[in-house]
């Protein structure tokens, strides 16, 4: 049992990326009812449909803790505040909250005065030291080998020990990298008090990823990734890393042209070339045009099963690791309770 897991009462200290256009009920709850912590995107949703969302997951998850996803520099502060105004009625107790980089402090208040752990996700020691500032409970340091937006630019390895020297007590779980149970014993090894996981869930039955996405993870290796920031549209100014296609392969950038269509309560979103937007299981159009997020774990993504049997593998490959000998590693401090967090 590590701190990360104690604090929020999982089974297996491994979290699931809260992925726009793949992290929909349906994988929350199925990763949270394998004994991770699944996790709802929110994004850009509605704060009306995001309390739905919440909704449907507490109908199917058995009671297992799970969480939701802000990304506040995309939502804006405004919109992220009414999301979490929204659905933290609605979050079972259990619940915590997670947000891809530094919330604002309104929204930091509003997750803290209703008593859920807050796990907050960073690229830098000094974003670090800011989130802790701010009293969150979780840091998760995402290095260079994520998919995805980047908010720094190290790779996981010398994140994790940089900060874990400036934050000795601080619970820390590590993005980039993750897909077996192996990784997830190196991290903990390490000094790490778990991990979160995005490219391993993107395949699985229940992401709502589109079933070329799926497979193109499942078929790559990580010299098929690339980090670049020509999907900037809708979230400007943040490199990112994803699968090569035809965009970033040409020497020059096209023309602006709506390739794609994507279906949201049956409502139609034009998507532009070079958007933001990953294809989900409701878009059509030119959908190798379009952003597919991947780490560098995807070489070790092998197969497209049910998020059940993902979490069971990873959970059997981690308990067999950690039963290895080894030589010693970093002490883990003692699970803070969890009323201490709040």
């Amino acid at each position: 049992m590590t701190r990360l897991a104690a604090l929020l009462g999982l089974e297996l200290p491994l979290l699931q990326a809260g992925m726009g256009a793949v992290a929909g009920p349906a994988l929350c709850a199925e990763v949270s009812l394998a004994g991770a912590g699944g996790t709802l995107a929110l994004y850009k949703e509605a704060p009306e449909r995001a309390a739905r969302l919440v909704r449907e997951v507490a109908a199917v998850a058995g009671g297992r803790p799970f969480g939701v996803n802000v990304v506040p520099e995309v939502s804006g502060p405004d919109r992220c505040l009414a999301q979490l105004r929204a659905v933290l009625p609605v979050l079972p107790g259990n619940g915590f909250v997670t947000s891809f980089g530094l919330p604002a402090a309104d929204a930091v208040h509003a997750v803290r005065a209703a008593g859920r752990p807050l796990v907050v996700q960073v690229g830098t020691p000094d974003d670090a030291d800011a989130a802790l500032a701010l009293g969150v409970s979780v840091l998760v340091l995402q290095g260079t080998e994520a998919g995805g937006h980047l908010l720094g630019g190290q790779p996981v390895g010398s994140l994790l020990a940089a900060v874990r020297d400036r934050h000795p007590d601080a619970v820390l779980a590590v993005a980039g990298g993750i897909a077996t149970g192996a990784d997830l014993a190196d991290a903990v090894a390490r000094g790490a008090d778990g991990a979160l996981a995005g490219t391993v869930f993107v395949p699985v039955a229940e992401s709502t990823a589109h079933p070329r996405f799926k497979r193109r993870v499942v078929e790559a290796v990580a010299e098929d990734t690339l980090v670049t920031s020509l999907f900037d549209i809708g979230w400007p100014d943040r490199p990112h890393r994803v699968l090569r296609n035809s965009l970033t392969t040409g020497a020059e950038r096209g023309r602006a042209a709506f390739i794609a269509t994507t279906r949201v309560d049956d409502r139609a979103y034009p998507v532009p070339r070079y958007s933001a937007a990953a294809p989900g299981a409701t878009t059509t159009g030119r959908v190798e045009e379009m952003a597919m997020y991947c780490g560098r774990s995807c070489a070790r993504v092998t197969a497209a099963h049910p998020a059940g049997v993902t979490v069971a593998r990873i959970r059997r490959e981690y308990e067999t690791a950690r039963a290895l000998p080894t030589g010693p590693h970093p002490r883990t401090p003692p699970a803070p309770h969890r009323t201490q967090e709040r």
